[in-house]
């Protein structure tokens, strides 16, 4: 679904349709939704939006600007700091095959690959050919479910906020290594930690193709709400571009499932002369019954 009304240029208009779209953006409502609240008829807000309206009445903005949550006022302010402005709607420039615009309240992505488009059920178990595709791909996605779309959007707010810092205290040995991932208010969301050796001590003799020193990773944890961020990959990516300004080259870790397609797709590879795996505990007969 896009929202009627071409983009255009006309004196007057664009300024203010641009204006709304943000406005409306900001409220998270559609064209109908603000079309219901504020009694203006939707052709209308169409036409005002596009710039096709390019001398709309007073009360007609009024009414949609109070409907969105927002306020109007006339008059120049002490200073430009004092004007909130909603933010700019990022997709304007993005249009469907017939050139429309997208929705404003939406978030929208361009499709390059099957899995860039929710409709697309099949592009997570079929390696198909493009010409083998159940449907060809539009240009764009968007997300019309609106729980869907605020999880997109906390999602994207946790990835631009969260912060990786390695951790310096005088309770750690030197030869440790932690790093976190927190928020701004300091919620602690992810850990990393690794420890220095030297093969010397592993192997009981020197060699010259061993390294004179190697980082062991111990574990990476995200907090299950976090997860799939990528804020696991931005922890080891830490790590590897500490290790490396410190001069040590050389890491090793041990893992399974989805911590070892973590490690590789951070530049791990997988070393079969080191293939002990072991573990603790009793897993009972629950799984091998």
């Amino acid at each position: 679904m896009t929202e009627a009304g071409d983009h255009t240029e006309e004196a007057g208009g664009a300024d203010l349709g641009q204006a709304l779209r943000a406005l409306r953006r900001w409220a998270d409502l559609s064209q109908r939704q603000l079309a219901e609240r504020s009694g203006v008829p939707q052709p209308t807000l169409a036409r005002i939006e596009s710039g096709r309206s390019s001398d709309p009445r007073f009360r007609t903005v009024e009414r949609l600007v109070q409907a969105a949550g927002g306020k109007l006022a006339i008059g120049v302010p002490p200073s430009i700091s004092d004007v909130t402005r909603p933010t700019p709607v990022p997709h304007d420039e993005m249009g469907d095959e017939a050139g429309r615009r997208y929705p404003a309240h939406l978030d929208v992505w361009p499709v390059h690959e099957p899995r860039d488009w929710p409709g697309a059920w099949w592009a997570e178990w079929y390696r198909l050919p493009p010409e083998r595709y159940p449907l060809p791909l539009p240009p764009a996605a968007y997300e019309l479910n609106r729980r869907y779309r605020d999880n997109r959007r906390w999602a994207a707010e946790i990835r631009r906020t969260a912060q990786v810092r390695r951790v310096l205290s005088n309770d750690l040995p030197v030869t440790c290594w932690r790093y976190v991932a927190e928020l701004p208010d300091g919620t602690l969301v992810g850990e990393l930690r690794a420890h220095e050796r030297s093969p010397f001590l592993e192997y009981g003799e020197w060699h010259p193709d061993l390294p004179e020193r190697e980082m062991v990773l111990d574990g990476v944890l995200v907090d299950a709400r976090y997860r799939r961020l990528g804020l696991g990959r931005r922890l080891v990516t830490a790590l590897v571009t500490g290790m490396r300004e410190a001069g040590i080259d050389d890491a090793a870790a041990i893992a399974e499932g989805f911590g070892a397609d973590l490690l590789l797709a951070c530049g791990f590879e997988i070393e079969a002369r080191r293939p002990a795996a072991l573990r603790l505990g009793h897993r009972g007969n629950r799984w091998f019954s």
